[in-house]
């Protein structure tokens, strides 16, 4: 597995959807390479911070627009 592979398969890993095989090539490229090791432990450790974080109520002005810009774009479809 090289650098670019394991981009490619970060969020599988991370989300523990990789079968074994993958796991383990995986595995054995972050052994390797600490640039590597070093995107994955950063992205671990912002979904950990992003799941444990409350979410921020959004603005009834932004809600508004949302809902209308929704609304327009989905008027046409059944």
């Amino acid at each position: 597995m090289n650098c670019r592979e394991v981009v490619r398969q970060l969020s599988e890993y991370l989300d523990g959807e990789l079968d074994a095989g993958l796991v383990q090539a995986l595995e054995e490229h972050l052994s390797g390479c600490r640039d590597c090791r070093i995107i994955v432990d950063t992205t671990r450790k912002t979904v950990e911070i992003f799941c444990n974080s409350e979410p921020l109520p959004l603005p009834d002005a932004v809600h508004e627009r949302l809902m209308k810009a929704l609304a327009a774009k989905f008027s046409g479809r059944h």
